[in-house]
């Protein structure tokens, strides 16, 4: 069984036994896997880290075949983001960013955007000023292009019928996956109007104070709908 190499962001773990742990690793080489650090949770180990949640590790894994836990071997600390703990609000985005990771994807499903998008989303967080609603935001987009739910904006999603330029309301479905026509609106119960300036702000990825409510409550609507609930963690992003 051959060693395999990938540089991890610790999104989830727990304790198996006094001595070990069983940690959930977004990679950038081979997406989500879990792995088994056996005696991981001694003072002396060949983990030279602790596998604390939001750590950027470079890891060693044996993997294993039939859907078995990965047994992982080695692990150094690459990255910390120390700047979290001094601001809540920044740090419950980053167990936001950590969730959609951990709940949102496959195993063995690589997406190396995405994997820079949370490490980038992270340094930001800690960076003075950032807003960590805006931050998230922008991580959501991300998140929802690489897998495969970016809402169309352009067109009607049932009729495939043009969205007219300088469109100033239209209607918008999370089960859809984007716009609806009035004509087919009927047909989605979960429709919401949604307008012009709001949806060429979730086009851009660049949201302005004036939209950035709506904005941010159709995202949660299109988060929730990916993942078949609302995020824990979703309730708790505020600038402050």
């Amino acid at each position: 069984m051959a060693a395999e190499q990938a540089l991890a962001l610790v999104v989830r773990g727990t304790d198996w036994s006094e001595t070990s742990r069983i940690t959930t690793l977004f990679t950038r080489e081979f997406g989500k896997l879990r792995g088994l650090a056996k005696g991981g949770r001694r003072l002396k180990s060949s983990f030279d880290c602790s596998f604390d949640l939001l750590t950027v590790c470079r890891v060693v894994f044996l993997r294993k075949a039939q859907g078995g836990l990965d047994l992982l071997t080695e692990a150094r600390m690459e990255e910390q983001f120390p700047a979290l703990r001094e601001n809540l609000a920044a740090l419950n985005a980053g167990y936001y960013v950590a969730e959609l990771l951990s709940d949102g994807t496959q195993d063995y499903d690589p997406h190396p955007e995405l994997f820079d998008a949370a490490l980038d989303t992270l340094r930001k967080l800690g960076e003075p000023g950032e807003s960590p609603v805006d931050a998230v935001t922008r991580f959501e987009l991300v998140w929802l292009k690489e897998l495969g739910y970016r809402p169309r904006l352009d067109v009607c999603t049932g009729c495939g019928k043009a969205v007219p330029g300088g469109v100033t309301r239209v209607w918008f479905s999370p089960a859809a996956g984007g716009v609806v026509c009035t004509p087919c609106s009927p047909s989605q119960p979960d429709r919401r109007p949604l307008t012009g300036d709001a949806l060429r702000a979730i086009a851009t990825g660049v949201v302005a104070e004036p939209v950035r409510a709506e904005v941010r409550a159709v995202l949660g609507q299109v988060v929730s709908f990916v993942l078949g609930r609302r995020p824990r963690m979703h309730r708790f992003l505020t600038d402050r």
